[in-house]
């Protein structure tokens, strides 16, 4: 049975003379032993922890080491030995020599120490010959002493250029050095990590918002929408510009969509043509094939329109408030303020006896909540709202007043259809997305918030948005 790590320390212990002088370095030790350093340092402790066996101290000690291209040298020569053996005695162009490897080192030592020689005007250009019939590798040699344990064996000039050429490491010399004592209570480095775009950053503090105004987010999964559901259940007319190539985009594969509500189907058609409600409709021949065309979505009140029906079939009405905050898409000409492809912000509000005025009040306190108090209001016309609202806040940087939303009652001929109660009203309002950002962040053009034009650097420079309540 072999000898423990212990048991082999303390036979060489035994060979050691006592005394302040004597005793046993654990580095030289363990090269002696043949094993780890650590390992070594692992058996001393064990030996301390049984009680007065042995005695240790720590001494701070350097020593010299290789580097890894100290270890190359010694295996293969230094580079001024390998460039001279490489260069025959009919000359090298000097082109070719700097490809070696380690050539540009090799070259400069080799010329200090003038083993070689370069003839510029040699034909073909500069070439490199010998200066000398042979040399003797120093650099390998002082390297090979420290490889044996004999680095202190070498003058203080031989271990500077070593360390200088990155071939020794003097090991512990650490320890030697003034330290500045650790601030344990400084500030690190921040981490590097992503940072969000300033419409996302909007877009959560807008969610946020509605949130807090107890409404409820509708689901808005659709962007490809059905004509029904885009234009038709909102009472707006077949004939409309808005349905125009102009202005939509119309998909042709799926282009119709498979299945629609038959009865409420058969409502809104006949609202639309014959009129009904109290309303006397456009008195035109509204075609099935026209709503079923597919389209990507003008607007989210497609999705509002969806919510609402769906709460009418429930039977028993219950007022709600819902918001919806995502992409739509027009065929708009593109300019400072147009995109299209934009996200839309949406908020809906079904309750009895509303009117204009709360319409108003809500929309005061939700922008004031953005951090938007310069607003006006514009009568305006929609085909499902009336009364209608368009709304302004006032740019700074633009310097002029900008439309950031549109707003409006609900028509009866887009809610009765869908059964609900004739005492019920629905107000609502939509704005883009991009403009409050654009107002916020003081950007004059939206190109440069979305698209190719978009400056990185800017998302990265963004603080936090911090909408003022």
């Amino acid at each position: 049975m072999s000898p423990s790590v212990a048991e082999l320390l303390l036979q060489r212990l035994e060979r050691t003379p006592p005394g302040p002088e004597g005793g046993l370095c654990s580095l030289e030790a363990a090269t002696a032993l043949g094993l780890d350093h650590q390992t070594l340092v692992g058996a001393v402790k064990s030996l301390q922890a049984l009680g007065e066996v042995i005695e240790a101290e720590t001494r701070a000690t350097t020593r010299w080491e290789l580097s890894a291209e100290g270890e190359e040298v010694l295996r293969d020569g230094s580079p001024e030995v390998r460039l001279f053996h490489s260069v025959p005695s009919e000359g090298l162009p000097q082109s070719d020599a700097m490809k070696l490897p380690g050539a540009q080192v090799g070259f400069s030592k080799a010329m200090a120490n003038k083993w070689l020689r370069l003839d510029k005007g040699a034909p073909g250009g500069p070439r490199i010959f010998r200066a000398v019939g042979a040399v003797q590798d120093v650099v390998q040699n002082s390297l090979r002493q420290v490889q044996d344990g004999n680095g202190d064996s070498l003058s203080e000039r031989e271990r500077t250029d070593l360390k200088r050429r990155k071939l020794l490491l003097e090991v512990g010399s650490w320890r030697k050095l003034p330290f500045k004592a650790y601030n344990f209570s400084a500030l690190g480095l921040p981490p590097t990590c992503g940072h969000l775009h300033p419409l996302l950053k909007v877009r959560s503090q807008l969610r946020q918002i509605f949130l807090e105004m107890g409404f409820t987010e509708m689901p808005t999964d659709n962007f490809v929408e059905s004509s029904f559901w885009n234009f038709d259940a909102l009472f707006q007319p077949q004939q409309h510009p808005a349905r125009d190539q102009h202005d939509t985009f119309f998909l042709q594969d799926p282009a119709e969509a498979p299945e629609l509500p038959a009865s409420y189907m058969a409502r809104v058609k006949k609202v639309h043509s014959q009129g009904g409600y109290g309303s006397q409709g456009y008195k035109y021949e509204w075609k099935v094939e026209e709503a079923r065309k597919n389209l990507l979505r003008t607007h989210t009140t497609s999705a509002s329109a969806r919510a609402l029906y769906h709460l009418a079939r429930q039977g028993k009405f219950t007022p709600v408030k819902y918001f919806s905050i995502d992409r739509v898409f027009r065929n708009e000409s593109l300019d400072a303020t147009h995109l299209a492809e934009f996200h839309q912000v949406e908020g809906v509000v079904a309750d009895r006896g509303l009117t204009l005025g709360h319409l108003m009040g809500i929309l005061q306190q939700f922008f004031t909540k953005l951090g938007i108090s310069k607003l006006r209001f514009k009568p305006a016309y929609n085909p499902y709202t009336e009364p209608s609202m368009e709304i302004f806040s006032y740019h700074e940087g633009l310097k002029k007043w900008v439309e950031v939303g549109n707003s409006g009652v609900f028509r009866p001929e887009l809610l009765l259809p869908m059964g609900l109660p004739e005492s019920v009203s629905v107000i609502a309002w939509g704005l883009s997305l991009e403009r409050p950002t654009m107002i916020k962040y003081g950007i004059n053009n939206i190109r440069e918030l979305v698209g190719h034009r978009v400056n990185l650097q800017m998302v990265y420079d963004n603080p936090l948005c911090r909408l003022d309540a």
